[in-house]
């Protein structure tokens, strides 16, 4: 039984006409009963606003307020009826409504921000599926629904109030677009993310100044550009191998909601991102080996890769080693056609 905001009163003055009945019936329901809240026949008898507990009466009233769109029909599966209280505002909505219009249109609001699958209003409505799609083009055409994609399901055409915004779990979050993948985005908040978190994993100590060479002004123009490349790659090369590893037990590592917040305050992103989407960022940069998790798994670490004497990056041995993507390496064999001793590929790389 649902639970009434206010005592019923004792008696309520007797109204002269089903109109007044109707709407004394309503106003006392609406004061009672909070929108969200199913109530039963047996909970309108103690409002002592229908003559005589005339079933008739309470029927008539109940279907008129249906009918205008004050009442809401509420069936939990079972045989026992209720209803729910619908505002004049929410009402006027649906006026000029055709019973299917109305009908497809209760779907689409009882969804809330999840939406509808167009497929689950016909099973619900038993609607042909012109009629349906006819109540669903009207809709639209009035703005009172609109169709969204969904990052699960792009192929289903789902419908959500007009004035509603979708979930997250419709949408995808902030990395999705219209239900697709904004690859560039994530990948630009993944460089920013980086960069971040590479400034506070090491101790850069301060670049010793390169001395000034003698007749330097005397250079041709491009002497000069050569000296200057090569003093900024021998910068960039000191600044690599200068990058102190922070003293053991230091806890000062970049965390998710540090990131997160240092992320929304740089104007990189146009949307707030939430720590959860962050987090996902963070375990894509885990995973290609970008970042290491420190702290407990609390916070993050850059991963340093060492350099070679030409300051190209050392790759893994077994890549850089002509075995490791030969052609033929399935013939390869002691005395056989193609073996170590006279492979040309080896010699070439030990040349």
């Amino acid at each position: 039984m649902a639970t009434n905001a206010n005592n019923p009163q004792e008696a309520q003055p007797t109204p002269s006409s089903p109109k007044e009945l109707c709407n004394a019936l309503y106003a006392s329901c609406a004061s009672r009963f909070k929108p969200d809240v199913v109530f039963h026949q047996e909970d309108i008898w103690p409002l002592k606003i229908i003559p005589n507990d005339n079933l008739s009466d309470l029927m008539m009233c109940i279907n008129r307020l249906m009918q205008d769109g004050l009442l809401k029909l509420h069936n939990a599966g079972g045989s026992r009826a209720g209803w729910k209280v619908v505002s004049r505002e929410n009402a006027k909505k649906y006026q000029n409504l055709t019973i299917e219009e109305a009908l497809v249109y209760s779907y689409v609001e009882s969804s809330g921000r999840e939406g509808i699958w167009t497929r689950t209003i016909r099973s619900r409505t038993n609607l042909h599926q012109t009629t349906m799609n006819r109540c669903l083009k009207i809709l639209e055409s009035k703005i009172l629904i609109k169709p969204i994609k969904s990052a699960k399901f792009p192929k289903r055409k789902i419908y959500i109030l007009a004035h509603l915004q979708p979930s997250d779990d419709v949408t995808g979050g902030a990395f999705y677009t219209d239900g697709t993948l904004d690859e560039e985005f994530v990948n630009q908040l993944c460089i920013w993310a980086e960069r971040y978190v590479l400034g506070r994993s090491w101790y850069h100590p301060p670049i010793k100044p390169l001395p000034k060479i003698k007749g330097k002004s005397k250079l041709s123009a491009e002497e000069a550009d050569k000296l200057r490349a090569e003093e900024f790659r021998v910068a960039e090369r000191e600044r690599a191998t200068a990058m102190i590893p922070m003293p053991a037990g230091y806890r000062g590592y970049p965390t998710v909601s540090e990131i997160t917040k240092a992320v929304n305050e740089s104007g990189v992103s146009e949307v707030v991102l939430k720590e959860a989407e962050m987090r996902q960022l963070m375990e894509i940069l885990c995973w290609d080996n970008r970042l290491m998790k420190v702290m407990g798994g609390r916070g993050f670490k850059a991963v340093r890769l060492g350099d070679g004497k030409d300051g190209s990056k050392i790759q893994n041995g077994l890549t850089e080693a002509p075995c490791g993507r030969c052609p033929v390496f399935d013939l390869c064999e002691e005395s056989g056609p193609v073996n170590a001793r006279t492979c040309t590929y080896f010699l070439d790389w030990l040349a």
